[in-house]
């Protein structure tokens, strides 16, 4: 069972980098909708996940324009998303509210984190920027993102795999 969950972190890692450098126009900068971003509501379905997805966001950020800044500050972006959207899912998982709550927690982090990282690289006006991105991740998470894992959840997709979500 951990060889399985530690491929499928691998998967997870390459897929997120593939897709973010396939659509690297809209993935980087202050205007951004990285539609590998969907794939951070896998956390709601296993936290271990949190490992692949960052490592996914490690890798595409080592492709991107923005070097070391990107690679530490947008590592460091995901991985504190990931972590409290699992948090707070825990919290709030007989709450109906839970995952809309939890799919706001990248639109937050990456606001702020991306924001002033492009902020300080390219000297992007701080508070635009952060809306910015904010609103990116927004679109893709929350928008795009929650209907699909809610679709995928009520067709037992996940639990045909073997989670218990």
């Amino acid at each position: 069972m951990k060889i399985k969950r530690l491929v499928y972190s691998a998967l997870i890692a390459a897929i997120y980098a593939a897709l973010t450098y396939l659509i690297a126009p809209i993935a980087y900068g202050p205007i951004q909708f990285r539609i590998s971003e969907i794939m951070v509501l896998l956390v709601l379905v296993d936290p271990f996940y949190i490992v692949g997805l960052t490592l996914g966001c490690f890798l595409a950020n080592l492709l991107g324009p923005y070097g070391f800044m990107d690679i530490t500050v947008g590592t460091l972006a995901t991985f504190v998303a990931v972590v409290l959207m699992s948090g707070t899912i825990k919290i709030m998982k007989d709450s109906k509210f839970g995952i809309i709550v939890a799919s706001l927690w990248p639109t937050v982090i990456n606001g702020v984190f991306i924001g002033y990282m492009l902020y300080y690289v390219v000297q992007a006006p701080l508070l635009l920027t952060m809306f910015q991105v904010g609103v990116g991740e927004f679109v893709v998470v929350t928008v795009v993102g929650v209907p699909i894992y809610l679709y995928l959840k009520e067709k037992n997709i996940f639990k045909r795999l073997g989670y218990r979500v």
